[in-house]
């Protein structure tokens, strides 16, 4: 009966495996930069969260880059934009994270940046997202969930016009490079949502974050702004693609709600997304890490009871 014994203890091995390798890195972004200009997309992993494969680096117009995420992942991505280097470090006009360097190693965005916000396998197993301007705004950006199972508010969302251009002269940065929030232009509590104004029912909308709000009615205009803001996805294999600079083709509709630029169009309540073909062909023909690794597993056990 040893045999049963050993075929019995493979299994077991073979089950662990599959579940540690599979849950060690359960979902994946694809960074796609279609602005006409470089991107240098920027990486911070929150607190207890393990770093993604990088935490900063270029993409030329039209480049892609795919991060692999671990189970219980959460952090922000966006976009730095006007980046240099000189004789001694790197730095960026807009969402600079501190660093010196491409990489950001634990470095937040310099606001103003428009985020992209992530919690993977949260409450009830869901995946929670969000693209915010509350920290202002520097590049459209868009987020889309592929391969999603059913369940949750499991939607693109995010801001795909140039505020740039529209932004208020006093949340202007170096004439029309950023769109600052008026937290950050003023810092009074009335617009920061703290102190007396640290809760919903006295931190109301700005005049200032309804103008992100009405060109980005999907986006976080201001910091209790969840009613319309944050999405859920059901767990498992959704994976999500970030796009700077969408174009408008990256989305339709049929629906007469769709008339604000930038607004995200709406079917039935909810946006349509027709970009799935985005991510570059070397990033689709590439099998995920972790069935290369589990495939090398096997080979060796296979051949350890031959």
């Amino acid at each position: 009966m040893a045999w049963m014994a050993a075929n019995r203890a493979l299994a077991g091995i073979f089950v662990v495996l599959a579940v540690s390798v599979s849950g060690a890195w359960s979902k994946s972004f694809t960074i796609t930069n279609n602005c006409g200009y470089t991107v240098w997309p920027g990486v911070l992993s929150g607190a207890g969260s393990a770093a993604l494969d990088s935490t900063g680096f270029q993409l030329a117009p039209g480049q892609s880059q795919t991060l692999s995420a671990p189970a219980g992942w959460s952090g922000k991505l966006w976009g730095r934009t006007l980046c240099s280097t000189d004789s001694t470090k790197f730095t960026c006009v807009t969402g600079d994270c501190g660093s010196g360097r491409q990489e950001c190693a634990g470095g937040n965005a310099a606001p103003p940046a428009t985020l992209a916000e992530f919690t993977l396998d949260g409450s009830g197993g869901m995946d929670f997202y969000d693209v915010s301007l509350v920290d202002g705004y520097n590049l459209p950006v868009l987020v889309a969930p592929q391969g999603e199972a059913a369940g949750g508010n499991c939607a693109p969302t995010g801001c795909m016009v140039d505020l740039n251009g529209a932004c208020p002269a006093d949340l202007r940065v170096n004439g029309g490079v950023a769109c600052k929030s008026a937290c950050e232009a003023f810092g009074s509590a009335q617009y920061c949502c703290f102190g007396e104004y640290g809760n919903p029912s006295t931190c109301k909308p700005s005049a200032y974050s309804q103008f992100f709000k009405n060109a980005c009615p999907r986006a976080y205009s201001y910091a209790f702004d969840d009613a319309t803001s944050t999405f859920t996805c059901a767990g498992g294999d959704t994976t999500y693609t970030i796009t700077f600079c969408p174009s408008t083709t990256s989305v339709k509709s049929s629906s007469p709600n769709s008339q604000a630029p930038g607004d995200l169009p709406l079917i039935n309540g909810t946006m349509a997304y027709t970009g799935g073909g985005q991510a570059s062909a070397a990033t689709a023909a590439r099998p995920p890490s972790r069935f290369i690794l589990l495939g090398a597993v096997l080979l060796v056990l296979a051949g350890a009871f031959s």
